[in-house]
């Protein structure tokens, strides 16, 4: 059964909500569907307080690692971190509270080639278990090409259930955000949840363009259940009106309208 899990995107020490494809290293500041005046820890107690796990922190650049840990010491083992992580600094980031730490940009070389000797060096410094590979992507002639660096770079690997099989070992989960759509409110993107709803292993979660609750049903409809999903910039908690935080929650207790 699909689950809910619920996010924290922190941007210059804030929790907002962008839109994905308007982050860049250099240029003008990316387009902001929401910046809240609460902390993170405030986010994180609130979903320690509902029974909501497995759900992520991201740190997207520079300025947020106060802001992180507020958030990881608001749910102890709750919250998975993602955002620079490597082997060099993974169990400093487990010490402060996470659960699983979110590896992406890392596991590339400066021509965004994959290393797949970084995973394994990662999986047994901290073991599999405690790793969530993030294969967030774009849409290319070939498919899906996961991204790096805040998903503005495309990398040499495609999604399919044949990769998920090769990275399956080195990791206990897997997060994908769609990143042409996140952030848009615009739908999700239908082909790839069906992509990942054909493979049956790991734990994954889809982010990306969740409007209202007709395309959280889509997810679990397009993927048989075997798909968690994450709501961002709809959700009425993150200044949205297209899903609210209330419905979320029946949905998480079976609630099926």
């Amino acid at each position: 059964m699909t689950k809910f899990r619920p996010c924290i995107d922190l941007h210059a020490g804030k929790v907002k909500q962008i839109v994905g494809d308007s982050l860049r290293d250099y240029g003008p500041e990316p387009l902001e569907n929401f910046v809240s005046d609460h902390s993170a820890e405030w986010f994180a107690e609130k979903f320690r307080a509902d029974g909501l796990v497995g759900g992520h922190v991201i740190k997207l650049g520079a300025g947020n690692e106060v802001a992180a840990r507020g958030a990881l010491q608001g749910w102890p083992g709750g919250l998975q971190i993602g955002g620079g992580i490597s082997s060099g600094n993974a169990g400093e980031w487990l010490a402060a509270g996470a659960s699983h730490l979110i590896v992406t940009s890392w596991l590339f070389d400066k021509e965004a080639r994959f290393q797949s000797g970084k995973l394994a060096e990662l999986c047994q410094a901290v073991g599999a278990e405690k790793i969530v590979v993030d294969l967030s992507s774009r849409r290319t002639p070939n498919g899906w090409t996961v991204t790096m660096n805040r998903w503005q770079t495309l990398t040499d690997l495609e999604v399919s259930p044949n990769l998920l099989d090769r990275l399956a070992e080195y990791c206990d989960e897997f997060l994908i955000h769609a990143a042409d759509v996140e952030g848009k409110c615009g739908g999700i993107d239908r082909e790839l949840v069906q992509e990942l709803g054909r493979w049956e292993g790991k734990a994954i979660t889809y982010a990306g363009g969740v409007a209202t609750m007709d395309d959280v049903r889509l997810v679990e409809d397009l993927s048989g259940g075997r798909v968690d999903v994450t709501v961002g910039s709809a959700l009425d908690l993150f200044g949205g009106s297209g899903v609210t935080y209330a419905e979320l929650l029946e949905w998480n207790a079976g609630v099926r309208p």
